[in-house]
């Protein structure tokens, strides 16, 4: 999209505004940790904005998920010393949407600049731009698609709090994955979320329980790398406004407890060239072709140091542990669940891609995609050679050879602030920024008092 937009396209869009009857449109746009932030703005604020953009408060990139500011970390792009002023932003015309069940308020997306116009360099929609473009210069299109399981609890905003985060009431009890039961059961539900989402303009391929108590996977349609990215965000705040109606909480975190599955956010990639899948080779005697492999050879290269991106919390690093579904090497394989990254072939080569299985569902699709389609673009341009596909078990150190992958987020975040190749394909600015907020991240948890630390240590010690 091109900013300012044009004359044409302002009325364009003023005119099917007006004509919805809508007297007020909401706008938002996603912080680095994937956090929809927003406003509602009247109609004549909507039409001046069209036409020469608006500001928003950079505060949002400038404090973590909880509102507070970063501090005593190194973060350059916004703070005090800046005095937090507004950022530049400008109307997405192309990511214009009704909220159904707001009686369909118009709804776009935002794109921060700053205020030489030019794409701010800690907005994560911005950063995924970017790298589609140089993409595009590379004459290759991706599609992506993005899976999320989610627990559903029969508790609001304000019992959660009440009981401590303990003790919740799941909405139904016991390991039921891909009940049919459980699913009929609560089909409203189900129908209800789905048919939301789709008149939202998030379109549901799949939808069934996992294992565990109140838990379901959610299979988003592919599409072009950004409006997918689009989807997968906006999937996930969607949910959140949808459920609460019907007097259910989702939780997207990465792990909820020692004894229950962490939660996936996979991800589904692949590469197009003149309309042709890139991916898939008739001749290779694996279907897979040379720009396939060297993508997927920068991409398990990277892994260990793009990490940090997939899983961007303290919690993201309790859910890849061995034998919970979840990787723990920088490995490959062929329809291998044990590996970190998983090939899916298909005959006519249209559904060939691979899946980040790394990625958890307290991801920010924006990031997630970012690195990933970077890593591979990376890949393919300095021609890596792949490494061999694991055959068995990727956790069993006799089946693969593969590089462990960091197991904290420090050691994750070390490794990123150290990656030459992260500030290749990403940018210094976006990696020193994200390197600062996931510094500031890890120091919040150290400093907790855990209940793990008061049951072990308040009597015996």
């Amino acid at each position: 999209m091109t900013y300012p937009l044009s004359p044409e396209t302002v009325t364009d869009v003023m005119n099917k505004v007006t004509a919805s009857g809508a007297s007020r449109v909401r706008l938002g746009g996603f912080d680095i940790d994937g956090v929809l932030r927003g406003k509602y703005i009247s109609l004549a604020k909507f039409e001046s904005a069209l036409k020469g953009g608006l500001g928003f408060c950079d505060v949002i990139f400038g404090w973590d998920s909880q509102d507070e500011l970063y501090e005593g970390v190194d973060v350059q792009v916004t703070g005090w010393h800046t005095g937090s002023p507004d950022l530049h932003c400008w109307i997405d015309p192309a990511s214009q949407r009704a909220v159904p069940w707001e009686n369909d308020v118009p709804f776009f997306l935002l794109d921060f600049a700053n205020q030489d116009g030019s794409p701010y360099p800690a907005s994560p929609r911005q950063l995924l731009k970017t790298v589609v473009n140089h993409g595009a210069e590379l004459g290759y299109t991706a599609r992506f698609s993005a899976e999320y399981e989610f627990f559903l609890f029969s508790e609001n905003s304000h019992t959660v709090r009440e009981k401590g985060y303990k003790n919740l009431t799941p909405l139904s009890p016991g390991m039921f994955g891909y009940s049919a039961l459980r699913a009929s059961t609560y089909s409203d539900l189900v129908h209800g979320l789905t048919d939301g989402l789709a008149a939202f303009g998030v379109h549901v391929e799949g939808i069934h329980t996992e294992t565990g108590p109140g838990v379901y996977e959610v299979a988003i349609a592919h599409d072009e790398t950004v409006a997918a990215a689009d989807q997968g965000a906006l999937f996930k705040a969607a949910a959140k406004e949808l459920l609460v109606r019907q007097g259910v909480m989702p939780t997207f975190m990465a792990k909820i407890s020692n004894d229950l599955p962490g939660c996936s956010g996979h991800t589904h990639q692949s590469l197009w060239k003149d309309g042709a899948p890139a991916f898939h080779d008739d001749d290779d005697p694996d279907g897979m072709s040379k720009v396939f492999r060297h993508y997927l050879a920068g991409l398990t290269q990277l892994l260990p140091e793009l990490m940090a991106l997939f899983c961007p919390t303290v919690n993201s690093y309790k859910r890849t542990v061995p034998g919970m579904w979840a990787p723990t090497t920088a490995s490959w394989g062929f329809e291998n669940r044990t590996a970190a990254l998983r090939v899916i072939r298909s005959k006519t080569g249209k559904a060939t891609r691979v899946e980040n299985r790394l990625v958890g569902a307290d991801m920010n699709p924006y990031l997630a995609f970012s690195a990933s389609l970077a890593a591979g673009l990376y890949g393919i341009e300095n021609e890596l050679e792949l490494a061999p596909p694991v055959s068995g078990n990727a956790y069993d150190s006799k089946s693969s050879s593969a590089p462990a992958l960091p197991r904290t987020l420090e050691e994750a975040t070390d490794r990123l602030e150290a990656s030459e190749a992260a500030r290749a394909i990403l940018g210094d600015t976006f990696v020193h920024h994200f390197v600062q907020t996931r510094r500031w991240e890890a120091a919040q948890a150290r400093a907790a008092i855990t209940d793990w630390e008061l049951a072990r240590y308040f009597e015996i010690i």
